[in-house]
């Protein structure tokens, strides 16, 4: 039986945080679909670290092209889903098929990887509250309001909940959510 995981995200996500961990899943012997607001094709960023910028920078990254709409996606078809940041989730979070989806995995407790800005997404239909995450730095107000316990690591654990603050900790959160990943839905 093939396992499916889902990865949501929109335009300007970052590149990294889409690609690493589709790649990585993929394989690991997962079937992988990314989920957008409409089936496109989806422009990602990059978000680097400069010297001299107080802040990261953004440039223009890769292409790829959506598999399904979020209006398409049966969670119940999916047996996780990955949550990458960049600047999509600001928008994102208001998606109302991307909140039922969301929602769906996080009240069953299915896996659930999210990095960066990707907390967003998750905040905002309140399944954080309690909870210990992390996000990129910036965020901790954003988590702390949203309800959860923040904390300053490459990755963080709570149940099947998995975040991570950006691109530079990805071994560290895979490695996690595949360990979630793996005792939740091995791939036979």
């Amino acid at each position: 039986m093939t396992v499916k995981i889902l990865i949501v995200t929109g335009d300007a996500a970052e590149s990294l945080e889409v690609l690493y961990p589709y790649q990585r899943l993929r394989e690991e012997g997962y079937d992988v679909h990314v989920a957008a607001p409409a089936r496109k094709k989806l422009r990602f960023v990059v978000h680097d670290f400069e010297p001299g910028f107080d802040t990261y920078t953004e440039k223009p990254g890769y292409t790829w092209d959506a598999d399904l709409a979020f209006s398409e996606v049966d969670p119940a078809q999916y047996a996780a889903v990955v949550v990458p940041g960049g600047r999509a989730p600001e928008y994102l979070r208001n998606d109302p098929d991307l909140r039922k989806i969301l929602t769906s995995f996080l009240d069953s407790g299915k896996p659930v990887a999210q990095i960066c800005h990707g907390p967003l997404l998750t905040a905002a239909v309140d399944g954080l509250r309690g909870r210990r995450v992390t996000a990129y730095p910036a965020l901790e107000p954003d988590m702390r309001a949203a309800g959860a316990r923040f904390q300053d690591a490459e990755a963080v654990v709570d149940g099947t909940l998995v975040s991570s603050r950006a691109w530079p900790d990805h071994p560290a959160w895979m490695r996690e959510f595949l360990t979630v990943l793996r005792a939740k839905a091995p791939v036979t």
